[in-house]
């Protein structure tokens, strides 16, 4: 059977989506990108990519959403074209600006849909065309509410990369075995004024024994600020797996995907969503975390150098509740979601497919 994965922009939409092509062993898959974005480098050496033009939606109507429905317009087509020239029995979307040409392609077409949603609070294109898939599978049980249109749900977790369900290489620095160590994280794009606080707090951290590594993204200028032998700052780290199980505590955004791999590593986390995220997704998200006790939600907008000092050092010195974080993370991890989701995906098409013959 042939599939075409449509999942595009950021890891947090193409990692899930890797991860369940790679269950997917039975099934001829090609891909659905956007020229100049992530998948441009990650997809074309594992699956044949196929590039659109498409954009996100605009807030206010006017000339921009003229244009974009313009792009939407012809992108369906575009798509409608390869679907039927490839003779692809069904398409699987993580969401995202590029899931609605596919969609509508699709279900015009008559081909089934399966989409799946990491995100407490579902994106738009989940929310508008939910009830135009024949399966949304969601990561967050909480998500369902949202959906009120939706033919069918599955709760099935989110996929991670590989890496983070098998033994992981060693780190490529060396951490003292016994010191604590506190990772963090401003997810692909960094987080300036997460590390601004983090520079300030940390001294306070050293002096309790503490080592830091700071990933600190591209787009900061004061990345050379703090210098200490118990400090060490990255623009991003490959190792991601490694560094989360060897982690006795997060400070992170809360994207899906991040969220997600914390809790397949057990990681106990301060959760920082970024404020400016579309409908402040990832406030929803880390509303779950600290719902089930297994991360601290701070608010940016209410968060001081001092605040953030003092709640890490309290966890620091307090391992008796580290520990319960972690137990709370670890239940809210789902292991074989990947697994769930392919064989999900191939129960649609299998019927669907019965049902054309």
């Amino acid at each position: 059977m042939r599939l075409l994965i449509a999942a595009s922009g950021t890891g947090g939409h193409l990692f899930p989506a890797i991860a369940t092509a790679a269950q997917l062993q039975d099934y001829q898959i090609e891909w659905l990108g956007v020229p100049d974005r992530l998948e441009t480098q990650l997809v074309p050496q594992q699956y044949p990519l196929h590039t659109i033009s498409v954009q996100g939606f605009q807030q206010r109507f006017g000339l921009g959403t003229v244009r974009t429905f313009s792009r939407l317009t012809a992108s369906i087509l575009q798509v409608r074209r390869l679907l039927k020239q490839g003779n692809f029995q069904g398409v699987f979307s993580t969401g995202g600006y590029i899931a609605a040409p596919a969609i509508l392609a699709a279900r015009s077409l008559g081909l089934p849909v399966i989409l799946h949603e990491s995100n407490a609070l579902p994106g738009k294109v989940t929310r508008l065309l939910s009830g135009w898939c024949n399966l949304v599978a969601l990561g967050f049980d909480c998500s369902t509410q949202y959906l009120p249109r939706a033919q069918k749900t599955a709760i099935v977790g989110t996929p991670v990369r590989s890496a983070f369900l098998a033994e992981t290489e060693p780190l490529s620095f060396s951490i003292p075995e016994n010191a604590p160590l506190i990772v963090v994280i401003g997810g692909s794009q960094g987080a300036v004024a997460v590390n601004q606080f983090v520079r300030e707090a940390a001294p306070a951290w050293f002096d309790l024994g503490a080592w830091v590594v700071h990933l600190t993204g591209t787009n900061d200028p004061h990345t050379d600020d703090l210098k200490h032998p118990q400090y060490l700052a990255l623009p991003f780290y490959d190792n991601m797996a490694a560094l989360f199980k060897r982690a006795n505590l997060a400070i992170s955004r809360a994207g899906a995907g991040t969220l997600t791999e914390l809790a397949v590593t057990q990681t106990p986390s301060i959760l920082i969503p970024y404020p400016f995220a579309a409908e402040d997704h990832q406030t929803h998200n880390a509303k779950v975390f600290a719902e089930a006790d297994a991360g601290l939600l701070l608010p940016q907008n209410d968060l001081t150098s001092e605040i953030l000092q003092s709640k890490v050092s309290h966890l620091l010195t307090s391992p008796q509740q580290l520990q319960q974080m972690a137990e709370a993370t670890a239940s809210l991890a789902v292991l074989n979601s990947a697994e769930q989701l392919a064989d999900s995906i191939s129960q649609v098409l299998s019927r669907e497919g019965k049902k054309n013959r």
